[in-house]
């Protein structure tokens, strides 16, 4: 005999539509900020030449950060009552940065990354409105820490530029 198994209704004072389009917005989030890991991680293994030093430490802090983000975003996304998508299958089909091919010279790896970074922040603000007028301080903190991380970022890795 199979045991039944119950589900307890979600009751944190957000309409289930409001809070599946959120965790469908957070669910983009997600793919942009695990593809911008991913990226970030393969530069830090393949980055070369004069810039080796501090672009090596520099990608390694940033996908830090990325990495422990990740399960931040995941975790809100189940927090909402939906499941967070979880296979670079899901991530592709959900993320706006686009892969590279083969292995960047240093400075496009920068450039590669300023807009990753910039991407993750146009995904971050496309969900605030939704977040804000449904009143989920939660995902809002969520976002904003997420845009001041990655407007950051894009600033540092662009100064490098020049």
């Amino acid at each position: 005999m199979e045991k039944e198994e119950i589900v307890m209704k979600i009751d944190i004072g957000m309409e289930e539509k409001t809070r599946m389009e959120i965790a469908k917005g957070l669910s983009r989030l997600l793919a942009d900020t695990y593809t911008l890991y991913l990226k970030t991680h393969n530069y830090h293994w393949n980055v070369t030449g004069p810039m080796f030093q501090t672009l090596h430490v520099q990608f390694e802090e940033q996908y830090t950060e990325l990495w422990n983000a990740i399960d931040v975003i995941a975790e809100r996304i189940r927090a909402l009552g939906e499941y967070a998508p979880g296979t670079y299958k899901e991530f592709a089909a959900l993320t706006r940065i686009p892969e590279d091919d083969g292995i960047p010279l240093a400075e496009d790896m920068i450039r590669n990354l300023v807009q990753a970074n910039e991407a993750v922040v146009k995904t971050a603000r496309e969900i605030v409105p939704i977040v804000d007028e449904a009143g989920d301080e939660p995902s809002l903190g969520l976002l904003g820490d997420r845009m001041e991380v990655s407007e950051k970022n894009a600033w540092m890795l662009r100064s490098l530029l020049g």
